[in-house]
């Protein structure tokens, strides 16, 4: 089997490989870890037993996947190192935030096959939520190989590419709606007289398996909020102070926000 080329060793990159070896769809001599920074590529190799280097263009030599994994501010230098060592017959995967397929496409001096993804951070764990959209030369084989690496650190979705600003604004924005949720919650049970451990063991808990039933069960989230809510109960009280609150209309207006932004950035706006 061809080698996976994956340019740029940080978190994403790291749980792509760890992903890739703990499935076996990749055997550790079957994967090649690009970097600038030496103690990275050591901790990389010492930790997953593959090959690393400082050399993008020796990287992608031979590789049927090339996965960006660099941060936004760097694609533009990274395109330029491998532009002339990739061909039409490689898969280039990007999960570098809010840059476009034809902005990789147009650095490129191939037609190679573009697929874009917003994976998550939950892909460190395994749990991962991607959404995949395929540039103009990508055909379903190269998405089905794009799903296929994406799918070892969680689950995927395929999408048109302008329906990626809204996978960005649910699930990579996403887990920090949760964690301020949770953050929410750990203080209200403080205010309440619980120890900060229990409190937080009682709500991290709750999300998971919430989560769990959800997923599992195909529970729609309506059928869950009623299994839990009975007629005059402390659920209904809650419940209905959330709304008085407008809490479901600051989610709606939130993610509509940061789909905003995600069109801003993949305009060339720069972060602040």
């Amino acid at each position: 089997m061809a080698k996976l080329a994956v340019l740029g060793g940080g978190k994403m990159g790291e749980a792509l490989i760890a992903g890739l070896l703990a499935s076996g769809w990749r055997k550790p001599d079957e994967i090649v870890v690009t970097g600038r920074r030496p103690e990275r590529l050591e901790d990389l190799a010492v930790a997953h037993g593959i090959e690393t280097t400082t050399d993008n263009a020796g990287a992608v030599a031979g590789a049927d996947v090339i996965v960006l994994a660099v941060k936004p501010q760097d694609i533009e230098a990274l395109l330029a190192d491998i532009s002339a060592h990739v061909g039409e017959d490689q898969t280039v995967l990007s999960v570098v935030a809010a840059i476009p397929t034809d902005f990789i496409e147009e650095r490129l001096s191939t037609s190679a096959p573009v697929v874009r993804a917003m994976p998550n951070t939950a892909s460190t764990v395994h749990e991962g939520m991607a959404g995949i959209a395929a540039g103009r030369h990508a055909s379903e084989t190269h998405l089905g190989l794009a799903r296929e690496v994406l799918e070892n650190v969680g689950r995927v979705v395929t999408v048109p590419e302008s329906s990626l600003d809204a996978v960005t604004a649910i699930s990579g924005s996403g887990p920090a709606y949760f964690a301020l949720l949770a953050e929410a919650m750990i203080e209200a049970g403080i205010l309440l007289g619980l120890s900060r451990e229990i409190s937080t063991d009682l709500v991290i808990q709750t999300m998971f398996g919430s989560a769990k039933l959800l997923r599992d069960e195909r529970m729609h989230p309506v059928e869950l909020r009623e299994m839990v809510t009975s007629p005059g109960g402390t659920t209904t009280r809650a419940i209905q102070v959330l709304e008085q609150s407008g809490v479901r209309a600051a989610f709606l207006n939130a993610i509509q926000a940061a789909m905003e932004r995600s069109r801003e950035l993949a305009g060339g706006e720069p972060e602040a």
